[in-house]
């Protein structure tokens, strides 16, 4: 178990300032437990004041004990009740602002009210945008990490060759993988900042289990229920149909995002076409991919290839294809940059993304997707394990 280095959380403390600065904006208070783990090194219940200018304030009203043990700020406080929020600023010397900068992307409209009303007369802007960005480049402390999940993510993979087979169930694969995940330090839970994106760490899908969903990816799946309705199903897996295995190891808060295809038998000559394509589509991004590089030219080298071949309609979800060929990925699953047409935000050394060029059948979905860690000569692969179709 990792507790965040006090110059880690220095850092990004300071890198937000200056961004808020360059804002106008007068200090954060930040609730989200993403957010607060990135700043503050903990997720006690509690509202993180970070001014532009001097130390930040973290003030807790469940559990203060473990706050001060989790998080190394030097301000740790006890918060009982909000009607205290403006007393104990005052006290620490803030107080006079003109605006406040919130979460407001995952931010309840009843507590926007309520905040607005605490902080009167300040105005509340939005300032997800501005955190957003600043957690997209990693620091050396993150790819550590990252680094570390990657060979968690090889001895995971490696289980579906030694526990498919004909006749299993997709639920009872699931399990299995999500044993050994937790066996080996998941912690059990995946971060989607989306609004009511819910999603199980382990997303595994057989043949014609490619139902769209709700969920904002290019394979929904049937699940269990209508109460969740994406992922493994009851589904008995079968000869010669493709097994998808979309997976996240989540170790220390970070993650990793990483799909490989299995099958017991031998894929239709379609299935194993667009599978090859998908590969290739990925060499070539890799090919254009540098520093500097706008994000929304990698989804146009994607969108461009796919559609030139004969599987252009099943490309990214098929009937209703998702608008994006890759995502940067952390503590959330959906973090910034968006590979997607438009998206002009260039690439930068630090950032890790995950790309998933992949297409969908109505008798199963192939593809591949890798975590890359962006370098100064490109992109460097942090899923390393077999992109061919895996045989057992």
């Amino acid at each position: 178990m990792r507790y965040t280095p006090k110059s880690e959380l220095d850092q990004r403390i300071a890198k937000l300032q200056n961004a808020m600065r360059q804002h106008d904006i007068d200090g954060a208070v930040i609730v989200q437990n993403a957010d607060l783990f990135y700043f503050a090194g903990t997720i006690q219940r509690s509202h993180l004041f970070v001014p532009s200018e001097g130390k930040p304030l973290l003030l807790v009203k469940k559990s203060l004990e473990r706050a001060k043990e989790e998080s190394p700020m030097d301000n740790v406080i006890s918060l009982d009740s909000l009607k205290e929020f403006n007393a104990v600023l005052q006290k620490y010397g803030y107080g006079q602002f003109k605006t406040l900068g919130f979460e407001l992307d995952v931010l309840p409209a009843n507590l926007y009210v309520r905040y607005q009303k605490l902080v009167e007369p300040a105005r509340i802007v939005d300032i997800s945008q501005l955190i957003r960005a600043v957690r997209m480049v990693k620091s050396p402390y993150e790819i550590e990490i990252l680094r570390d999940i990657s060979k968690l993510h090889e001895e995971i993979f490696s289980l579906i060759r030694e526990n498919m087979r004909e006749g299993i169930s997709e639920l009872e694969l699931t399990g299995i993988i999500a044993a050994a995940s937790r066996k080996n330090g998941h912690s059990g839970l995946m971060r989607v900042r989306g609004m009511n994106q819910d999603l199980f760490f382990v997303h595994l899908l057989s043949g014609k289990n490619t139902f769209p969903s709700y969920f904002d990816g290019s394979v929904g799946g049937k699940g269990v229920s209508p109460a969740f309705a994406q992922g493994s199903s009851y589904k008995m897996i079968g000869r010669n149909e493709p097994v998808l295995l979309d997976y996240s190891f989540v170790l220390d808060g970070y993650m990793l995002d990483q799909t490989r295809i299995f099958c017991h038998g031998k894929l239709p000559d379609h299935l194993a076409g667009a599978h090859a394509l998908a590969i290739d589509i990925l060499k070539e991004i890799k090919k254009v991919a540098r520093p500097g590089v706008a994000c929304g030219k990698l989804y146009d080298v994607a969108m461009q290839m796919a559609g030139d071949s004969a599987y252009g309609k099943h490309f990214l979800g098929f009937p209703e294809p998702v608008a994006f060929v890759g995502h940067g990925i952390g503590i959330e699953l959906d973090e910034l940059p968006v590979i997607a047409h438009g998206f002009d935000i260039p690439l930068e050394e630090g950032m890790v993304i995950a790309i998933e060029p992949k297409f969908v059948f109505p008798d199963g979905a192939v593809g591949v997707e890798n975590t890359y860690l962006v370098v100064k000569d490109g992109l460097e692969n942090l899923t390393v394990f077999d992109e061919e179709i895996i045989y057992v």
